[in-house]
């Protein structure tokens, strides 16, 4: 059984395997060893490529009911060790152990929305073609089907949840699946291959391989994994995009997320509710979230009121052991991570921008930090910052507001929080991003919604259904001679 303390193997087309060597995961909050985990060798790396291909046609035929069936029983099981995960997840990751907590909830539900959709997935779609001369007699029946072998890179700041969005819609096609885990964050994919060896999947339907990030690009070439769904960093996920253009390929990269509050949300409740979700969503990873608030946009009949409220909420969040219940934010993924936030803000401060709050490190750990005055052309304004850090800035009116949420190269998730619906329909023609979130701040994620980005911010959309559709092709027959 994978543990906490001893999760030495790792998962090779469904069974056990450990290689020559290994290394250790360590926590980012205390530096302690969380565990030691096995590196494939290239050749168990060609065993589960070449397992993933020979099993490809098996698995895109294996009926609906023994696909669901695996993908219940995974969700049903992370239910029952939740807490074990949570701790797990908490361990490696140094996210707040509250956190974790709810991450392991959306992977439970992950798994069964993909079981749900592979019960009625494909069902088909029939077109009758007697609406032209030469279609007589004949009907069209489409239907979807596996492109191929997946390869499923994920993130080290959901170490479970987002390798559930490359598995469980894999999984629920019938497309074999190849999952690397970040090498920060390996040990909840590990677990989470457990409960896959406990289903009747074919041998060969996934892998999970904790290769090192430096042996990667010749299996992101490799032609028998016509499929590659990333979540990582902007110049890796377009590296990769550049060195294999044939390819189906999914990249959510990221973003600087902006949250708008309009003229028209000026109540002392309002402004209250705002600072409030702002604050937790600025922090509730560490700000290790790709759609976490980074810059407040606020109209400047309530930006004077709304600055302080901000700042309170910030100072009011628990920081600390992320084993703690209490503590509501943790340590980044690693000190280096920590001194480059650093870096930026300190850059953003020498500019001119005026620290409100924050703006101090302890190892790994970085306080929650708000700037105002932040220049435009500094690394904080023009880049994802990925820690505890949020600028806020005054805008004339809403479509000043709107034009300085789109005067960025990124555009994953924007919030809005307005009472106007006639402002918010303004605000999804106008924002150029893949998600408006009306009334809250641009965190938000339900994981069975499309789920990605505009511009620089990637390609493609993640979410259950629509990986689904993204992982499969439609293909048309059509049956001639019919007494229509």
């Amino acid at each position: 059984m994978t543990t906490a303390t001893s999760p030495h193997a790792f998962w090779l087309a469904g069974r056990e395997a450990t290689g020559d060597e290994t290394f250790e995961v360590t926590s980012p909050w205390d530096g302690r060893t969380v565990g030691t985990v096995g590196i494939p060798t290239e050749a168990q790396v060609e065993q589960a490529v070449a397992a993933a291909a020979g099993v490809a046609a098996e698995f895109a035929a294996t009926p609906a009911h023994v696909r669901a069936a695996a993908l219940d029983h995974v969700s049903r099981r992370l239910a029952e060790r939740s807490e074990e995960i949570a701790r797990l997840i908490s361990a490696e990751n140094g996210k707040p152990v509250k956190w974790a907590r709810g991450e392991v909830g959306r992977a439970v539900s992950v798994f069964r929305w993909a079981s749900d959709e592979a019960r009625r997935f494909n069902s088909g779609t029939a077109q009758r073609l007697d609406s032209d001369a030469g279609g007589v007699g004949r009907l069209a029946l489409t239907r979807r089907f596996p492109r191929g072998p997946v390869l499923g890179i994920a993130p080290f700041n959901f170490p479970l949840n987002l390798c559930a969005h490359k598995v469980a819609p894999a999984i629920a096609v019938g497309a074999p699946i190849i999952l690397k885990p970040a090498p920060a964050t390996p040990l909840s994919a590990l677990l989470l291959g457990e409960l896959l060896a406990e289903t009747d999947l074919p041998a060969g339907a996934w892998s999970v391989l904790p290769v090192p990030n430096d042996r990667m690009p010749s299996l992101v070439r490799d032609e028998r994994l016509p499929v590659l769904s990333f979540t990582g960093s902007g110049p890796v996920g377009w590296s990769i995009l550049d060195s294999v253009p044939r390819k189906r390929v999914t990249l959510e990269l990221g973003g600087n997320g902006a949250a708008v509050v309009l003229a028209d949300y000026s109540s002392e409740a309002d402004l209250d509710w705002a600072a409030q979700r702002i604050a937790t969503f600025s922090n509730y990873q560490g700000g290790q979230s790709c759609i976490s608030v980074q810059r407040v946009i606020a109209d400047a009949s309530v930006y004077d009121r709304l600055v302080p409220k901000v700042v309170a909420a910030v100072e009011a969040q628990v920081t600390g052991d992320p084993s703690d219940d209490a503590t509501d934010v943790g340590p980044l993924i690693s000190e280096d991570a920590a001194r480059r936030v650093e870096s930026w803000v300190d850059e953003a401060v020498a500019a001119g921008a005026r620290l409100l709050t924050g703006g101090k490190r302890d190892g790994a750990a970085y306080a929650p930090t708000v700037l105002v005055g932040v220049p435009a052309d500094v690394t904080l304004s023009c880049e994802e910052v990925f820690g505890p850090v949020l600028t806020i800035s005054p805008a004339d009116g809403e479509e000043a507001a709107f034009a300085a949420v789109n005067d960025s190269r990124y555009g994953l998730q924007a919030g809005v929080f307005t009472h106007d619906v006639q402002a918010a329909f303004r605000a999804h023609r106008a924002l150029e991003v893949g998600g408006v979130i009306i009334g809250d701040v641009p965190s938000y994620r339900a994981d069975q919604m499309p789920y990605g980005g505009a511009k620089e911010s990637g390609v493609g959309r993640e979410g259950v259904l629509f990986a689904m559709e993204d992982y499969t092709y439609e293909r048309v027959m059509v049956l001639t001679g019919l007494d229509l």
